[in-house]
């Protein structure tokens, strides 16, 4: 486990995704310690590049609205099932 300064703006999600997109495999999910700073748990060889993109990082504060696509797969349907039963 390797402490990180804590973002401003942290959305756990996000950084996972920024964090994996840069290389770097995180085991477990983060753990914040209280105190303006959290834990990953990396390995010690991912720690410059994880520490570059916890620096960069920026997570949006509000959950996105889902696309029309992730509404419609929830019930089990897809947009071309949406069109058919339409008789589009």
């Amino acid at each position: 486990m390797i402490k990180f300064n804590r973002p401003e703006n942290l959305n756990g999600t996000e950084l996972l995704d920024e964090l994996k997109n840069a290389g770097v495999t995180v085991t477990d999910l983060p753990m914040d310690n209280g105190k303006n700073g959290f834990w990953l748990n990396i390995s010690e060889a991912d720690k410059a590049k994880a520490e570059a993109v916890v620096n960069a990082h920026n997570g949006t504060t509000v959950a996105p609205q889902p696309t029309v696509e992730e509404k419609l797969a929830s019930v089990g349907l897809n947009l071309d099932d949406l069109k058919t039963a339409l008789g589009l």
